[in-house]
């Protein structure tokens, strides 16, 4: 039998870090993914990890604040306070595990300016830093043994007397089903880039563990904040790191302009990504754009600084848009990055499910609230991950094995999949599906949302759910059958949007990324609030918590 204290679902940095963090505890763990680890997507981020260090005159209180305000005072205090609080440790523990952050003139750690923040408190390497932290991470798994269930597909998650009691999965290479038992589940799945058209994201970014928590029972909380990233590559929607900003690069509208000075006087390009990709979007609404897009240019930073800390959007730049970004400006636009949404979660990362606990991006343990700040998405999955292995390792001590009938477990499994296998072909595939879901929802929830759109959406997905139940999966067999895996992710995907719109029109109001044009200003009287998502046989079920406040009290947010 399969069986583990702790199964860690998704090898991401959250993943590994809280895999790492229960095997430190004396767990049996192992982690399964549905990629090899370092394919995951942490390998995308690019621009750093903040962290305040007391040695360069800064506190995490100042970090605390900035992202405080950066959410624009949805974000939980008390869980922002840990996280920044204990960042600084993490960091240095990072760099024993050994990463080779970037350093400055006199050797030590380098830092460089993100948006939303009063200081440079963003370490980083060159601009693949979550690459550099996902290999070392990797190799810590080696180091301890912990197992690998390399390319396997989570199908669900097994609910036993109440509890989470581990899932059931395919192992691709084979089609084979198994029954993985455990004492505890920690989702660190990843996020649900690819619902939106284009994204920043990798294809294999699908809402897979949101949705599965979501049927297991889990809410999902504040679905309706969807980070659009100021800069992404005109046409493929490829991340151009925040670090070129950063660095100094300037936005410039079709008059050469530096636009951001009517929007963030203070801040500029500088100001928090939901400011700046406002305000990019206003001036391509307004016709100051060139061809759906504004520029950003980095010709003034000069050769050695792109060459040293900015390489790999000079390939993305020459590869994806023909453009030398040491000569001419880029082309770029506002497109779909994060959610600050997710599975709620506590700061120990245990959800409303027992034995259930989520970390990284598929959670929502609340210091992103409205807006996340750059930088801020690596510390999360590191600080939180770490929370979460440990947690999740000390309560299975004293916990018996989950008495589970393995063979009916596998059997209804394998009878779901044989039944979607067998359906006839009603013309429908998920491609298409996919495909015309993300262009939708980034057409009706994108940087500017209004009530008829998000109605039209809604409507919308319902006819996909309609389709979606047609859809045949045209290849038959059982090995490395991808036809089947995105058949599965595009269910998974569509749960993720029927939550998303749901409280994108619950929440009346414009606060962070959620901006309506029908409901223009914050209003913190009705809607300093989370508001909560749980599946229902009827449907989405509405609920709202208060947001937790130790000691920033909301303000007018200005950059």
């Amino acid at each position: 039998m399969l069986e583990h204290d702790v199964l860690v679902v998704g090898a991401g940095l959250a993943g590994m870090r809280a895999a790492v963090a229960a095997h430190e505890k004396g767990a049996n763990v192992a982690i399964i993914s549905k990629v090899h680890p370092v394919r995951s997507h942490s390998n995308a981020a690019q621009g750093g990890i903040n962290a305040a260090l007391t040695d360069r005159g800064d506190s995490w209180e100042d970090h605390a604040f900035d992202t405080v305000k950066g959410s624009d005072y949805l974000g939980d205090q008390d869980a922002i306070e840990i996280m920044c609080s204990e960042a600084g440790a993490e960091l240095i523990r990072m760099e024993h595990m050994g990463v080779i952050f970037n350093r400055d003139d006199e050797g030590k750690l380098g830092t460089r300016a993100f948006g939303g923040q009063r200081k440079a408190r963003t370490f980083f390497v060159a601009d693949f830093t979550g690459q550099a932290m996902l290999h070392v991470l990797y190799e810590q798994i080696l180091k301890t043994g912990v197992r690998v269930y390399e390319e396997w597909f989570v199908l669900d998650l097994i609910m036993h007397e109440g509890r989470c009691a581990g899932v059931t999965a395919l192992e691709i290479a084979t089609g084979r089903v198994f029954v993985i038992r455990a004492k505890t589940v920690i989702m660190c799945s990843g996020g649900v880039g690819r619902l939106f058209e284009p994204s920043t994201n990798a294809l294999i970014v699908t809402g897979d563990g949101m949705a599965q928590a979501y049927r297991a029972g889990a809410s999902l909380m504040d679905m309706e904040m969807v980070q659009y990233h100021p800069t992404t590559l005109k046409g493929s929607g490829v991340l151009i790191t925040e670090g070129a900003r950063g660095e100094g690069a300037y936005l410039l509208n079709s008059q050469g302009e530096r636009f951001m000075k009517r929007y963030a006087p203070n801040m500029m390009e500088l100001a928090s990504r939901d400011v700046v990709s406002r305000s990019e979007q206003t001036e391509i609404n307004e016709g100051r754009g060139i061809d759906g897009c504004v520029l950003l240019d980095c010709r003034h930073l000069g050769e050695k600084v792109i060459r040293e800390r900015l390489t790999q959007i000079v390939d993305i730049g020459r590869d994806f848009a023909g453009v030398d970004i040491m000569k001419e400006p880029i082309p770029i636009r506002p497109g779909m990055h994060y959610i600050m949404g997710g599975i709620k979660t506590d700061v120990d990362g245990l959800t409303s499910v027992p034995g259930l606990y989520a970390a990284g991006e598929c959670a929502n343990v609340s210091v992103h609230g409205g807006n996340r700040l750059g930088a801020n998405s690596l510390l999360d999955t590191v600080v939180f991950g770490r929370r979460s292995g440990h947690h999740a390792a000390d309560v299975t001590k004293d916990m018996d094995w989950p008495k589970l009938n393995i063979e009916d477990l596998a059997g209804q499994a394998e009878d779901s999949l044989q039944k979607l296998l067998s359906r006839n072909d009603s013309g429908e595939r998920w491609s298409k599906i996919r495909h015309d879901l993300g262009v939708d929802m980034d057409k009706y929830f994108g940087v500017y949302r209004d009530e008829r759109g998000m109605q039209t959406l809604q409507r919308n997905i319902q006819n996909y759910k309609d389709r979606y139940a047609r859809v045949a999966v045209q290849d038959k067999g059982r090995v490395f059958n991808t036809d089947l895996i995105f058949t599965l992710e595009l269910g998974f995907m569509i749960d993720c949007a029927e939550a998303i719109v749901a409280g994108g029109l619950e929440r009346k109001e414009s606060r962070g990324a959620h901006s309506r044009t029908d409901h223009p200003t914050r209003d913190d009287a009705n809607w300093l609030k989370h508001v909560l998502v749980t599946r229902t046989p009827k449907g989405p079920k509405l609920s709202h918590l208060p947001v937790v406040i130790t000691k920033w009290k909301p303000e007018e947010r200005k950059y």
